[in-house]
């Protein structure tokens, strides 16, 4: 067969970092691993990232931003000059302020102020770093968590996890470079485009793991089928790949080849992961884990052993935070399920000396509205302010950074958007923001896009 030049020529132009150089590596006959370790711009601070995504958007005013005035004028309209331009998802923006509903107190020495909500987060205060003013453009769930995680709130554009991956490769041979969890009620909003690669090879894309047994359906052979067999008839079947990459260039065929390997080394490695009855005692009773039974706090805990493992991103979706009503009985239920999980990890990964180099990022796609609704128990969705925390990865433990107005309505000091955050995050990993790009269609696409600055004030 005659090699088609023309599009092994596009493909050696046009796909950049590390999917270039590997068609032309194969096409060399060389044997090259596309998700190698690769260097990023600068000397990174963080290597590995774990992103706790309570999907739903966490109600600030319940967990974080302690508002006295709110419950002070509980009950009474909102000013009329804070509504204008004010574009609600559902209620009337009209509608009564509600004041919080649960108590506030400071802890740890850098005195911050969570609520009796997160008795387990508030002992790992000074490890972490609050965000009390992140805005976002959306409001609502499917468009602010793709934009939260790929940097638009349209779909086909490339997750901040797999840019990660795309950027600094994977240091594991026998996991993917990018897992994904999902616990709570159902999945994101957003689907499966939260974590997908968009217009990058599909290489680069989160894998959804489950959370016991199998941790991807299929991966235990048939009966019948033994290891030498399999391996011989992945021989014959990259065999086939290599040849047809070699003709079209191709990098979804290198995707194939690259998953077929990856699949086979998971059958050894995967039930070694997943076997959390190998961890002590005292670390399952930490987080609060189970083994064999799924549940958010086992995901954390399948986190941390990623990482350990070289797994470069490790995304845990909790799907439940959409309180519009029954506000009280449905966040307390909320922090139950992950407060304990979430502040574990942190604790974990700083006794082991892993912290250091892993940038947890925890929090949701917006928040919800100082004003009620349903009835007298519920908060709509809200772009104009809310919270997130970081811990590890270079990030300053113990700062309260930003500031909304006395009802937490709109961010009035140390404003930090969506882009903003991903160009830190980004900065922590090693790269400039404005550098760590992909041509498609004839123009260079970014995770910022055409916005985003560094937060100095974020960094260790």
């Amino acid at each position: 067969m005659k090699p088609n030049l023309t599009a092994r020529r596009w493909f050696l132009k046009e796909c950049g970092i590390g999917a270039g150089a590997l068609a032309a590596h194969t096409l060399l006959g060389a044997t090259v691993n596309p998700l190698a370790p690769r260097k990023p711009h600068h000397t990174p601070k963080a290597k590995n990232v774990i992103f706790l995504f309570m999907a739903g958007a966490p109600s600030h005013l319940e967990m974080f931003d302690n508002k006295p005035q709110l419950a002070k004028f509980d009950g009474t309209l909102p000013p009329a000059d804070l509504l204008k331009g004010y574009r609600a998802a559902f209620i009337n923006p009209n509608s009564k302020l509600l004041g919080p509903k649960f108590k506030f107190a400071k802890y740890g020495q850098c005195g911050a102020e969570l609520s009796e909500l997160l008795p387990h987060t508030s002992k790992i205060v000074d490890d972490i770093t609050i965000v009390k003013s992140m805005v976002t453009d959306a409001f609502n769930h499917a468009p602010g968590q793709l934009l939260m995680n790929t940097g638009t709130q349209q779909f086909g554009r490339p997750s901040f996890g797999a840019w990660v991956t795309y950027g600094l490769g994977s240091e594991s041979q026998d996991l993917p470079a990018f897992v994904v969890f999902s616990s709570g009620k159902k999945g994101p909003s957003g689907g499966s485009s939260c974590w997908g690669s968009g217009f990058l090879p599909t290489m680069y894309q989160g894998v959804q793991f489950r959370g016991s047994g199998d941790p991807v359906l299929y991966l235990s052979n048939p009966p019948g089928v033994d290891t030498e067999l399999q391996r011989d008839s992945l021989d014959s079947i990259r065999k086939l790949n290599e040849m047809r990459l070699g003709a079209m260039g191709d990098p979804e065929i290198e995707t194939r080849i690259n998953s077929f390997e990856m699949a086979f080394r998971m059958q050894s490695s995967a039930p070694e992961l997943m076997d959390l009855s190998k961890e002590s005692q005292a670390t399952l009773d930490l987080y609060g884990a189970v083994p064999g039974k799924p549940s958010f706090a086992n995901n954390c805990l399948l986190a941390r052993r990623l990482v350990e493992r070289g797994v470069r991103f490790v995304q845990l979706y909790h799907e439940a935070w959409d309180q519009h009503g029954n506000l009280v009985k449905d966040i307390t239920t909320n922090c139950k399920d992950t407060d304990q999980a979430c502040a574990a990890l942190v604790m974990d990964l700083k006794q082991r000396g892993l912290l250091k180099d892993t940038l947890v990022v925890w929090g949701g796609e917006f928040g919800r509205t100082p004003m009620v609704q349903g009835g007298s128990d519920g908060r709509d969705h809200h772009p104009n302010a809310f919270t997130m925390w970081l811990a590890g990865g270079g990030t300053k433990p113990g700062l309260t950074l930003g500031e909304s107005d006395e009802l937490g309505f709109n961010v009035v000091k140390d404003k930090v958007h969506v882009h903003d955050l991903h160009a830190t995050l980004l900065h922590l990993l090693g790269f400039d923001h404005l550098k760590l790009t992909y041509r498609f269609q004839g123009r260079d696409f970014r995770l910022t896009d055409v916005h985003g600055n560094l937060v100095p004030k974020l960094l260790a």
